[in-house]
């Protein structure tokens, strides 16, 4: 029982984790940083900036604004995040590094549904770049999302998930 008790309890901290300092990022930005301004950070490398994503992942269906578009991401967050619970409760309690793997992306994608619920759209703020060429920027939840991501893929190529 305390295995099932801290298996959930690592996915509720790592979710509520990544949703608070995603949220609490973007609230900073928007109050700190004019739609479309920047700070320099390391030059020529990294800026701090705000723009707002009414797109997916790198721009995705970014062109405008669309109640479909809307219901598009968020139903697809909704499907995502289901199927991600299903395998987790399935995942032994020797899968820590994984389940955390998935907390990540759920929290991740929490914290750019509660954006696109708001607002429609994603406030981004991580700019990497080198010269002219920029890497679309970016947030904390798109981070984990990121970093959760990688962690699933390499279990899918190095160990097997189970069924």
């Amino acid at each position: 029982m305390a295995s099932f008790r801290s298996k959930w309890m690592l996915l509720a901290v790592l979710v509520f984790l990544v949703v608070l300092l995603d949220q609490a990022s973007k609230v900073w930005i928007t109050v700190s940083l004019p739609l479309n301004g920047a700070i320099p950070v390391v030059d020529g490398f990294f800026n701090i900036v705000h723009v707002q994503n009414p797109g997916g992942a790198f721009g995705f269906l970014s062109e405008g604004y669309s109640d479909f578009k809307r219901t598009f991401f968020l139903a697809g967050t909704l499907v995502a995040a289901v199927v991600l619970m299903l395998v987790f409760r399935k995942l032994p309690a020797e899968y820590v590094f994984l389940r955390a793997g998935i907390a990540l992306i759920l929290g991740g994608a929490a914290g750019n549904f509660i954006d696109r619920l708001r607002q429609g759209r994603v406030v981004d703020f991580l700019d990497f770049y080198i010269g002219d060429l920029h890497w679309p920027a970016f947030n904390v939840a798109d981070s984990a999302v990121t970093a959760g991501a990688v962690i699933f893929l390499f279990h899918l190529i190095f160990k097997k998930i189970p069924d």
